[in-house]
């Protein structure tokens, strides 16, 4: 299917239900628990049974996936820092690092555990040594559960995700093994990360998912017609990463812009220096709307994904505290059924250049 006909099957789906999506979330809003750190107007959403903030922090950043190094110190203060702003929703994973940022993770959260979401990642090599290779066998498994316990300073990990779907074992025995340790205490929920529709199912048979992480933003929207009937079907919580389409729907990037080896977007085929030029045009789009609603543009790309469903939690990641303070003053805003509507229409007479994986990281992704 070419993305114009995507689009186009995507817009007259989402302007079908737009209506119930929003008083849903609308509805979340007005009943859901609010947390205990000085912000009520940050919304409580549930993945599954599992409550959360209905922004998270992802903490993949602070390891220097995009460049640079950051001090462990400053890391640590600025997790807190979103606690402190209503977020309860962290999301890190063994093979970050590896293992550093489990570590800051756990030591920045141990004051006050009982009050958060831990969101952590089994299902690459790491303990073996082959951190790009898949594992998720039975034994790797609970290996990987013990050394993500240490290193977050906790006895249970509130969210385990297999972080990617592995063709050599099956969905069943993982899921198998994931109720096994949940029967021990040591998992409480359990998730899939960039898995198809028909892995979802198979896992889910065998042990319940509260939810999937995938790659979503408003220049990617590949789950709306993949996973998105089956989520909803089976009641499982959506959790996207990169929801800020890393950092190029906030207007920081512009045709201009070139990345270091170190930073993952100089292997995307979206950050090309052709592809940046040619999807200029959602910037703007962006940039409009954000306007229009007296918004920053990373706030109304968070507010955009935060309008669809009632169920999605966005992990947005940062090492810069004012970019924290940014995204997070989308805790309360939304987008009205009509507003929807509307900037759908306009979003879909924008052509796109530019896959969103490299060609390795892509063939990982379950199909």
């Amino acid at each position: 299917m070419d993305r114009r006909s995507f689009l186009k099957m995507s817009s007259l789906a989402a302007l079908s239900t737009v209506g119930s999506w929003t008083g849903l979330s609308e509805s979340f809003a007005r009943t859901a628990p609010k947390p205990e750190t000085g912000h009520a107007d940050m919304e409580h959403r549930h993945l599954g049974k599992l409550e959360v903030s209905a922004i998270g922090l992802g903490c993949l950043p602070m390891v220097g996936y995009y460049g640079g190094k950051y001090d462990k110190k400053e890391m640590i203060t600025l997790i807190r820092r979103a606690y402190e702003q209503g977020v309860t929703f962290f999301d890190t994973a063994e093979v970050y690092g590896p293992y550093t940022s489990e570590e800051w993770v756990g030591e920045a959260l141990a004051p006050f555990r009982d009050k958060v979401a831990i969101g952590t990642k089994f299902g690459f090599g790491v303990e073996e040594g082959q951190p790009t290779a898949l594992n998720s066998h039975p034994d790797h498994i609970r290996h990987a559960v013990e050394g993500s316990l240490k290193r977050l300073r906790t006895d249970h990990i509130d969210l385990l995700y297999q972080h990617r779907v592995d063709p050599d074992v099956a969905m069943e025995e993982v899921a198998d093994t994931v109720k096994d340790l949940m029967r021990e205490g040591k998992v409480l929920h359990w998730g899939l990360s960039e898995a198809s529709a028909r892995s979802i199912r198979s896992a889910h048979a065998v042990c319940p998912l509260s939810a999937v992480q995938s790659e979503y933003a408003i220049w990617w929207r590949e789950p709306e017609t993949k996973i998105f009937p089956t989520l909803e079907e089976l009641g499982i919580g959506f959790v996207p990463y990169c929801p800020l389409g890393r950092a190029f729907l906030t207007g920081a990037i512009d045709e201009d812009s070139r990345f270091e080896k170190t930073d993952r977007r100089a292997t995307l085929p979206q950050f090309t220096p052709e592809a940046l030029k040619y999807n200029m045009p959602l910037v703007a789009l962006v940039r409009k709307w954000a306007g229009r609603k007296g918004v920053t543009p990373a706030q109304f790309a968070l507010m955009w994904m935060l309008s669809r469903k009632p169920w999605i939690a966005p992990i947005p990641g940062t090492t810069n505290p004012a970019h924290l303070d940014d995204f997070l003053g989308a805790r309360a805003a939304r987008l009205t059924p009509y507003e929807m509507e509307e900037f759908d229409k306009e979003y879909a007479k924008i052509d796109l250049m530019g896959h969103r994986a490299d060609p390795f990281t892509e063939s990982q992704i379950d199909k």
